[in-house]
Parts: C-alpha cells; sequence; structure tokens
C-alpha cells in the first residue's frame, strides 16, 4: 500500500474513503471534521444529534457524499475521551476506521491526523501513530486457500493543510510506513506454518533483510555452536532432524555505545520428551514470535540509522521429541561453563537464550535485552495485556518502559528478589532449568540473567501477547509482532533519536 501525504483540505481531496474524527462528548463538530459536515449539509451533526454517533473509541459511521465534495464516502471514527486520548489509541483508531474503508471497498483512502488538533499530540507522533494503525489494522497474511481474499487498499494518504506541520507529518508518516511494515514482516514469519519456516529458513530470511538493508550477517551453524561450548542450545536441538542456526545480525551505527537484542526463535516446540498436551499445539508454531521481533527490530534500526551499534541475535532451532532428545534428569553445560540440569525439556527457551546471550557478552554489548514466549505463566500473571519485565537494571527498565509507552507495546515489570534464585538450585549441576509452578515467569527470566555477566539486563516475556483470536483495534487475529517496534524504540532512544 502507497503511503502518502498531501497538503490540502480534507474536502478537496479526491478519494474513495475520507476518514475523519469525533471525540466523545462533543456535539458540535470542529476542525476538519467540522468542515466536511459542514460540506455535507449538517449530516454528522445529525448522526449526533440523533444519538447515533457518540465518539466513542472505536465507533464508525459511514457516509455517502452523495458527490458534494470529492471523496465518495465519509469515515467518522470514534476516538474516545478527550482526557483518555494517547498515542496508542490514535493507532486503534486509525486501524478500525481503515477496516471500515477497506469493507467499502475504498481502494483509495485518506485521513486526517489523528490527535495533533485537539488530541494535543506533537504532529510527527501522531502521523505515525496513524499509518501504524493503517498499515497493521489493514494486515493481512496470504493464507494459503482458495477463496478470494476482500481487496487490499492501494494508497493511504495523511491529510495536513497547515504548511508550517506538513514536514512533521510526511517524517512521522516515513517513519510509520517502516515501523509497521517491519512488525508486519514479524507477522508473516510468526504465522508461518513450521514446515515453511524452519531454522534454515528463518535464516535465509535474515539474509534477505541484510542484504536489502544494508546489515552485517553471521549463521553460526553446528560446528560453530560446538566450538563455543553452546551446549545448552545444541542440547535442545540434538531432539529434531533440522539443524540449529544462531542467527546474528549486526548494525554498526557508530557512536559509543552498543546494545543486544536476543530473541527466542523455536520454529516449532512440542515440549519435547516433557511433551506438550496436544490442545493448541498448532500453534507452537508461534514460539519463535521473540526471534521475528529481532528480526523486524534490525530491519527498522537499519532504515531509521541511529548512532549506536546494535547485535541483533536469534537461537533459532526445533524442540522435538527423538531417540536423541534431551531426557529430564540430563546435565549440560552452557557457553560461559554453567551446567544446567534439565527439569522439564519443555523449559527449552530458556536454554537457548543462556547460550545466546553468553555470545551477546563475548561481542561487548554494553547492555543485553532479551524477548521470548517463554511461559504460560506470564498470562496467568497478566492476562493479554502486558508482557513481563525481569531485570537487574532499574535504568535499562526505565528505558522499556519509556519505550513502551511511546509504541503502545505495554509492558509491566515484575520483581527479581535474590530470594527467587534459590529455586533454580539444581543438587546435580549449578543450576535447574525449571524452578517449579511458583513465580514460573520470574524464575524463567532470572534464568537467563545468570548468563549476561555483569552487563545491565532485562528480559521481556512476551508469551501472551503474541498472537490474537479476534481483530482488535491495529492487532489483528493471528500473530502480532508484538515487540518489534518496542525495541527498535528502545534503541531509538538510547541513542537519543
Amino acid at each position: 500500500m502507497d503511503i502518502l501525504v498531501v497538503q490540502k483540505s480534507c474536502v478537496d481531496v479526491d478519494c474513495d474513503g475520507l476518514i475523519v474524527n469525533l471525540f466523545e462528548g462533543v456535539t458540535i463538530p470542529g476542525g476538519a471534521t467540522g468542515s466536511v459536515d459542514a460540506a455535507l449539509g449538517g449530516a454528522i451533526s445529525d448522526l449526533i444529534g440523533t444519538g447515533e454517533l457518540t465518539g466513542r473509541l472505536g465507533q464508525v459511521a459511514c457516509l455517502h457524499t452523495g458527490g458534494k465534495i470529492h471523496a465518495r464516502r465519509v469515515i467518522v471514527v470514534g476516538l474516545g475521551k478527550v482526557d483518555e486520548f494517547d498515542l496508542d489509541r490514535a493507532r486503534q483508531a486509525s486501524a478500525i476506521a481503515a477496516r471500515a474503508a477497506r469493507t467499502a471497498r475504498c481502494r483509495r483512502i485518506a485521513s486526517i491526523v489523528h490527535g495533533a488538533g485537539v488530541g494535543s499530540l506533537d504532529a510527527e507522533a501522531a502521523a505515525q501513530a496513524t499509518v501504524e494503525g493503517a498499515i497493521l489494522g489493514l494486515y493481512h497474511f496470504p493464507a494459503q486457500r482458495s477463496e478470494t481474499a476482500e481487496p487490499q487498499p492501494r494508497e493511504f494518504a495523511l491529510i495536513e493543510r497547515d504548511a508550517k506541520k506538513i514536514e512533521r507529518v510526511a517524517a512521522g508518516a516515513k517513519r510509520g510506513r517502516i515501523t509497521a511494515e517491519a512488525a508486519a514482516w514479524a507477522r508473516d514469519l510468526t504465522n508461518a506454518p513450521a514446515n515453511q519456516l524452519t531454522p534454515t529458513m528463518m535464516a535465509q530470511a535474515a539474509d534477505q533483510m541484510a542484504r536489502e538493508f544494508g546489515l552485517k550477517l553471521t549463521v553460526l551453524e553446528r560446528a560453530d555452536m560446538e566450538r563455543e561450548g553452546m551446549g545448552a542450545l545444541l542440547g535442545v536441538a540434538q531432539g529434531s532432524d533440522e539443524p540449529a542456526k544462531l542467527i546474528v545480525l549486526e548494525y554498526a551505527g557508530g557512536g559509543r555505545e552498543s546494545l543486544a537484542i536476543v530473541g527466542k526463535g523455536l520454529t516449532f516446540d512440542s515440549g519435547g520428551i516433557s511433551l506438550k498436551p496436544g490442545e493448541n499445539m498448532h500453534l507452537m508454531k508461534d514460539d519463535m514470535a521473540g526471534g521475528a521481533a529481532v528480526l523486524a527490530a534490525m530491519r527498522i534500526i537499519a532504515q531509521l540509522a541511529p548512532r549506536i551499534t546494535v547485535y541483533g541475535i536469534v537461537p533459532a532451532t526445533e524442540n522435538l521429541p527423538s531417540g536423541r532428545a534431551l531426557k529430564p534428569g540430563d546435565v549440560v553445560r552452557a557457553m560461559n561453563g554453567k551446567t544446567i540440569e534439565i527439569i522439564s525439556t519443555d523449559a527449552e527457551g530458556r536454554l537457548i537464550l543462556a547460550d545466546a546471550v553468553a555470545y551477546a557478552a563475548k561481542l561487548g554489548a554494553d547492555r543485553i535485552v532479551d524477548i521470548a514466549t517463554l511461559t504460560g505463566a506470564c498470562a496467568v500473571a497478566l492476562g493479554n495485556q502486558a508482557a513481563a519485565v525481569i531485570s537487574n537494571s532499574d535504568e535499562l527498565t526505565r528505558q522499556i518502559k519509556q519505550a513502551s509507552a511511546q509504541s503502545g507495546e505495554r509492558v509491566w515489570e515484575l520483581p527479581a528478589f535474590p530470594e527467587y534464585k534459590e529455586q533454580l538450585k539444581s543438587d546435580f549441576a549449578d543450576l535447574k532449568n525449571s524452578g517449579g509452578r511458583n513465580a514460573g515467569t520470574i524464575t524463567g527470566g532470572l534464568f537467563i540473567g545468570a548468563f549476561v555477566g555483569d552487563r545491565p539486563w532485562a528480559h521481556l516475556d512476551i508469551a501472551s501477547m503474541v498472537w490474537q483470536e479476534q481483530d482488535s483495534g491495529y492487532r489483528v487475529k493471528g500473530a502480532t509482532g508484538f515487540g518489534a517496534r518496542l525495541l527498535a524504540q528502545l534503541v531509538m532512544n538510547i541513542a537519543g533519536r
């Protein structure tokens, strides 16, 4: 879909569907919506007067214009209450309105920038959020079915009449396109069936992306991992016929700081010998969503070009039962020399991340952030409203929270009291890979933290955030791409961009 910015009055824009907005409780529309209302002879005011249009968040009304303005239809979307409005509500409203336009078979959509007027948002940030919402809300994974999919719009234009704001709106639209298209790519990777995204195929996707956007790529094969002593990662991989890959991307942006973002790349997780229940196991193709978020974040970073060095690391493998698979009670040795007793082969994500974060430390990263669909316990703790953060650094946690507020990808900090580490003590090794049911999200994260050395580190457990059962705002049914925009925003903030 082409993204455009036009400097015109909204009543003069030629399109199939024109999106305007309304705050809850407004009885007389103003601004761009007021101009359209006047041109349509008060049609929007009539809907407000009858109570059919209240402006509640996500409410949509579609009006035919009858040739009174250049647009064939006007779509009015509710923004909710003014005092509750923020960038994420702008994204949600844009997504809902764009889908309504698609349902009305609009191929060319134009929209005002949500929140840059009465909403008091910065014009550039509001433009970015409006574009992100439209692209992510219109996302469609090309399912392998014979049915014809609903036709997608081919053009989305942002309208800004004020010449003083047009450059900022254009900059925001460009950034919104970059971030949303990358997040959509992360959705593509996560939605792909496991037989069409093996570890090798994931490395190939990373290679293609790196070539397109100018990133350095190194892929460690089994022999490389053996030389590095990555017994934890290779232990998980030994149950599968598919070879494991350690995907390492590097963005050399200069500056004095460096950061590693490390994503779990389990392209399919059966649980191994500790086999998962059969119900919903087909969804375990999404256990590489953390890795997809890292790859997509690196794609964003390469285009936005901050002055910082960033490593994107994805340990990619499958976790399957076989005669060679890890068994409960086995002991493996990780890259940093620590030994691990295997309590459950279904606690495999922390094993592959242990070697991956140790490798990030070896590369010299000043900070390390890992992201993973790690524990079902996270959904019990937080539902599907936020990812969990466990960290050894208050400052890094603060930076992640700031990036979360900007990106709309919510996080919530959980405690990392030293007493929780007692649950990971083993009688037969330095650590065991499961601390039991109590505080499972916390102990899972702290296990990974044992392999970062003295670096500031944070773990993001996104297990409950990577999949949607139905459309909700800009998160459509299926994979969400959660984490890609959050990680990229974190990098930009650290680099001062």
